[in-house]
Formats: structure tokens, sequence, C-alpha cells
């Protein structure tokens, strides 16, 4: 199987990578850096920064069996602080990037038949959290996208979201950066922890695959019960 990934170096991207590797699958890993990751004779990398007003997606040629967009933002600010620019910045990076992507390699996916595209989004957009405005109204627009873009492509193409909370990766290391920020987002959950690479990463590696083969249009939250469960 082949894979494209972007912006999959570090933190949630390199565990799926090492896991899709694993399984002997080809991986073409768009980045701007291979970060973590160590040479493998299925491993493609392209050094490419998406953020870069130039950048042009490469051309691949070969059928895709499935594409995931990793490029984030966590932009926590007092709405009083944020100026329109960073609205602007967040939408590009988290949406108009995944769009720009699957413009791209819609005909590879196509090709596949029975290919999975899998996007990022947040437990900020179901979960109404203070200083989120900029990065849930970005990535609340990334799940508008994926449910009417899996409507469209389906049935040969599946779009699905993961929706994290708070994961030691990073790029949220500066929310995990002490003991007593630490504690307190462990306190913040049900399950009494925040997340792990591997936690987002082992959905992720289920809806690429065949046995998530009937899920499309979904948003999966991966957040330690924090969307679902009040806390007492």
């Amino acid at each position: 199987m082949n894979y494209l990934f972007v912006g999959g170096s570090t933190g949630i991207g390199a565990e799926l990578t090492k896991r899709t590797l694993s399984k002997g699958n080809k991986v073409t890993l768009i980045s701007r850096s291979k970060g973590s990751l160590t040479e493998d004779d299925n491993l493609n990398h392209i050094t490419g920064d998406i953020t870069d007003k130039d950048f042009e997606f490469p051309k691949i040629n070969e059928p895709l069996d499935g594409l995931v967009y990793f490029p984030g933002t966590i932009n926590l600010k007092p709405f009083r602080g944020l100026k329109p620019e960073a609205f602007r910045e967040d939408m590009e990076i988290n949406l108009i990037g995944f769009v720009s992507a699957m413009q791209a390699y819609l005909s590879n996916l196509k090709k596949s038949g029975n290919a999975s595209v899998i996007a990022f989004s947040t437990v900020a957009v179901q979960t109404g959290m203070p200083f989120h405005t900029s990065v849930a109204s970005a990535k609340g627009a990334v799940e508008g996208f994926v449910r009417s873009l899996a409507a469209e492509l389906a049935p040969k193409v599946r779009v699905n979201a993961i929706a994290p909370s708070l994961t030691d990766t990073p790029l949220g290391e500066n929310l995990l950066n002490t003991e007593s920020k630490q504690e307190n987002a462990k306190a913040r959950h049900p399950l009494a922890r925040y997340g792990k690479p591997e936690d987002i990463a082992a959905m992720a590696e289920f809806l690429l695959y065949g046995e998530s083969s009937w899920i499309t249009g979904q948003v999966m939250h991966v957040d330690g019960g924090l969307s679902s469960i009040p806390k007492m």
C-alpha cells in the first residue's frame, strides 16, 4: 500500500509513519525535516514547508491508498488580543493547506478505489474552551470540509477527522512544560491523563486500513473523555 503523509516527522505523525512502515507499506512524507525518523527503504522524504508561500505540492504518479494531513496550530490567546491576521493564519495552515493537498492528489486517491483520508481537528470545536477562538474556528472549518468532502467522494474515497485533546507532542509542549501544567492537564480529563502520540496514532492507523472500510464523514474523538463525560 502507498500512503502520503503531509507534515508527519514528529509527534503523532512520526508514530503513525513508523507503524505504517512496519507493516511493509510505502510512505511519502512531505515535511521540513525527517525529525526522529530513521532511514527506511519504503520511506520517501520530500523536504517542504506548506507555510511557505512559494510551496508547491510535488507531483506523484502512482495511486495513493491514503493521505494524512498533520499540520496544525495551537494559538491560545484571549479574543481581545487576537487580530484578524491570527484567524487567517490558523485557517491557512489548518484548512487551506489541507484543501490544497486534496486538490493536488485527488486523482491519485481516486485511482486506488478505496483510499482513506484523515485530517485533524480538536476537542475544542465541540467543547467550548476559553482562549481557543482562533484555532477552534479553523478546526471547525476542517470538520465541515471533511463531512462535505466525504459525501462528495463516496464510495471511492473515505474522509474522516480525529479530534484529540491535549497530547504530549512538540506542538503542545508549551502547555506541558512544567509539572504543575502536567498535573492540571491530567485533572481536566476523566481518564486522568493527557494524550500520548500513540493514542492518536492508533486511531489514525485504524482509519487508514480496511478494518474501517465502512466509516466515512466522521470526527473521531480521542480525548480522554473530555468532550463527553463531565468532571464531577
